[in-house]
C-alpha cells in the first residue's frame, strides 16, 4: 500500500480533468489526475462504439485559452467520429505535457473529509492511498451507464454489451443477429452504422426521438484556415451564449409574421446541426403553443421520410415538445428502417422482462433470438458517477444518501457539507443538456482554479458553500427550471430514467453566459455564498 501526498487530486481525464491539471499544476499545486480508463479522453475513450462522433461543429468543441494549442489541430470533418476525438484529447495530454501527472487504470472507489486535518484520504480499488488539500471532481454528466437492467443479462449465450463498455477490438456482426435496445443519441448513432453489416437488426423501442439530420462536410486546408482565422471571435462569444455554441436565439417568435418564422425553421433546419434546437426560438422551451408549431415542423419532416403510417406512429413523438428531450443528429437514420433486415419493436406496452441465453424476452411471452445486444442504454446523468464513488463529508455524511434524498448542488461547483470539494460537471450547472461541453467545462475548471488561487494568495485552506447560499441556488435554479418545459417530460434530464432517483431537472437551463455571470459575481463579492477559513 502506498500514500501520495498531493495538493490537489482530480478524478477524471476527460476535457475537464486534462484542463484542471493542467491549470492547477501552472499555479505551482503537487496535483495529479487519475483514471480508471488505460488512456485518457473520458468520454471519448470510454464511447467507441460504431457511430460515435461530435454533435458540436469540430471547431467549437475545442480549449479556447491557447491559440496555439487550437491551431495545431486540424480536424477533418464539420463533426469528427470517436477515433480522431480521442487523437485529439491525446494530442492535448501531450502537447501540455501532462502524462507525467497523470495515473491511468487507477479507480477512485472512495474519498473521506478528514475534519482534524481539513483534507481528503482517497482510497483505490488497489488500496493505494491519496492524501489531498483539495478534491477536484471531473467525472463527466455522462459516464455511470446504466448497465444492470434486466434480469437473466448474465445468462445471455451471446455477446451483450453497453455502448459505453465498447471492447477495443470492436464486434465482427458479419452474419450475427443483433438486437439494440435504445433509441436516443447514442442509439440512433450505433443503429444507422450497423444496419449494413449485420444479417438482422431488431430495434427495442419505448420513446420515440425528435432528431435531425446531419449535414458533416469533410474539411480541407481551406476550412480548416477559415475557422482557425475565428479563434478569437469565438473565444470572445461561445462563453456569452445561451448554449455555449456559436449561434444564438436572435428572434422572438411573435415579432416574426408566421412566413418568416416558417423561412427561420427551414433555414435552421438545413443548416445539419443543432442550430434549429439552440438558435431558433427560445420560446420552445416556455410556451406551449410555440413548442408544439414547432414540434410539428420537425414530425413533418420525419414522416416525409418514413412514409410508412405504422413506422410514423412508433418513430415520431406526440407527446412531449421537441428539444425537452435531448436531441439527437443523424445520418440517414429513419431510412434504415426501410430496409428488409431491419426492424422495429415495440416494448413501451409490451415491455422486455428479461433476457434469456438465446435472446431478449418481452411481456406476452416473446422471444427475440439474438446473437449481440447492444444496451443503448443511457446513463445515471449528472450524479452517478459521484455516488458511485463512496464520497464522506462532515459528520461522516455520505454524498450518496444525501443525493438520495435530494439533489442539491452550489452552482455545480461544490456541496454544502464537503469541503474542498470541487466539482465540474455537476448537477445544477450547465452540462451536457442545453451545453456546448468545452465552454460549459472550461469555465468551470477556471472558476475552480481560480478559487483555488485566490485561498492560496490569502491564506485560506478550507472552502464550502453555506447551507442558506445552497438554498438560493437550489431555489434560482428550480425556479429557471419550473417554468421550462424539459421539467414537465420524462428523461434523464430529470432522472426520470433511473428508478428511485430524487426528481429534478439535473442542469442549469438559465444560459451558459447567465451562468457564468452569476459565478463571476459570487467570486468578485468575496465568494458569496461561500465560507472560507
Amino acid at each position: 500500500m502506498a500514500t501520495t501526498t498531493l495538493d490537489a487530486a482530480v478524478i477524471g481525464t476527460g476535457v475537464a480533468g486534462l484542463y484542471e491539471l493542467h491549470m492547477l499544476r501552472e499555479q505551482g499545486l503537487e496535483v495529479r489526475a487519475y483514471d480508471k480508463a488505460s488512456g485518457v479522453g473520458g468520454t471519448w475513450y470510454w464511447n467507441r462504439y460504431p457511430g460515435a462522433r461530435f454533435d458540436s461543429e469540430a471547431y467549437i468543441y475545442q480549449y479556447l485559452f491557447d491559440e496555439d494549442l487550437y491551431n495545431g489541430w486540424s480536424w477533418s470533418q464539420r463533426f469528427p467520429g470517436q477515433e480522431e476525438i480521442e487523437r485529439w484529447l491525446n494530442y492535448v495530454a501531450d502537447s501540455l505535457d501532462l502524462r507525467r501527472d497523470i495515473s491511468l487504470e487507477t479507480e477512485i472507489t472512495s474519498a473521506v473529509f478528514d475534519e482534524d486535518r481539513n483534507r481528503w484520504t482517497l482510497t483505490t480499488a488497489d488500496g493505494d492511498i491519496i492524501d489531498a488539500q483539495f478534491l477536484v471532481t471531473c467525472c463527466g454528466m455522462l459516464s455511470a451507464p446504466m448497465k444492470d437492467l434486466f434480469p437473466g443479462q448474465s445468462d445471455f449465450g451471446g455477446q451483450l454489451v453497453h455502448t459505453a463498455r465498447w471492447p477495443k477490438e470492436g464486434i465482427d456482426f458479419a452474419g450475427k443477429r443483433v438486437g439494440v435496445i435504445g433509441n436516443g443519441a447514442t442509439g440512433i448513432q450505433v443503429i444507422q452504422s450497423i444496419a449494413a453489416d449485420v444479417d438482422e437488426l431488431k430495434v427495442f423501442i419505448r420513446t420515440p426521438q425528435y432528431a435531425l439530420p446531419m449535414k458533416n462536410p469533410s474539411y480541407g486546408p481551406e476550412e480548416v484556415a477559415w475557422y482557425k482565422s475565428r479563434f478569437g471571435e469565438l473565444k470572445d462569444t461561445l462563453p456569452h451564449t445561451f448554449t455555449g455554441f456559436e449561434y444564438d436565439f436572435t428572434d422572438a417568435w411573435e415579432d416574426l409574421t408566421p412566413a418568416q418564422r416558417r423561412a427561420r425553421l427551414e433555414d435552421d433546419y438545413a443548416n445539419g446541426s443543432l442550430k434549429l434546437w439552440l438558435a431558433s426560438f427560445a420560446e420552445i422551451f416556455s410556451d406551449e403553443q410555440v413548442s408544439e408549431e414547432v414540434s410539428e415542423f420537425v414530425r413533418e419532416k420525419m414522416r416525409a421520410r418514413l412514409v410508412d403510417p405504422e413506422l410514423c406512429d412508433l418513430l415520431i413523438p406526440s407527446d412531449y415538445g421537441f428539444g425537452t428531450h435531448r436531441v439527437p443528429l443523424e445520418t440517414n437514420y429513419l431510412e434504415v428502417y426501410h430496409r428488409d433486415n431491419v426492424s422495429a419493436v415495440p416494448v413501451r406496452d409490451n415491455p422486455i422482462t428479461r433476457i434469456r441465453e438465446n435472446g431478449i424476452e418481452l411481456a406476452d411471452g416473446t422471444v427475440h433470438e439474438l446473437d449481440v445486444i447492444i444496451m443503448a442504454t443511457g446513463f445515471d446523468a449528472g450524479s452517478g458517477a459521484l455516488t458511485r464513488i463512496d464520497v464522506r463529508g462532515r459528520d461522516g455524511r455520505t454524498l450518496a444518501d444525501d443525493w438520495s434524498r435530494d439533489i442539491r448542488t452550489t452552482m455545480g461547483l461544490m456541496v454544502h457539507g464537503y469541503p474542498n470539494m470541487l466539482t465540474t460537471g455537476a448537477p445544477l450547472a450547465p452540462s451536457a443538456a442545453l451545453c456546448n461541453m468545452t465552454t460549459c467545462l472550461q469555465q468551470q475548471t477556471e472558476w475552480i482554479s481560480e478559487a483555488i488561487r485566490h485561498m492560496r494568495a490569502t491564506g485560506k485552506t478550507v472552502i464550502e458553500p453555506t447551507a442558506e447560499g445552497e438554498e438560493a441556488w437550489v431555489a434560482h435554479h428550480d425556479e429557471l427550471a419550473d417554468a421550462n418545459l424539459i421539467s414537465k417530460t420524462n428523461s434523464w434530464y430529470v432522472g426520470s430514467n433511473v428508478p428511485g432517483k430524487p426528481r429534478r431537472v439535473l442542469s442549469y437551463v438559465g444560459g451558459v453566459g447567465a451562468y457564468r455571470d452569476a459565478t463571476l459575481e459570487a467570486a468578485a463579492a468575496g465568494y458569496k455564498g461561500f465560507t472560507l477559513s
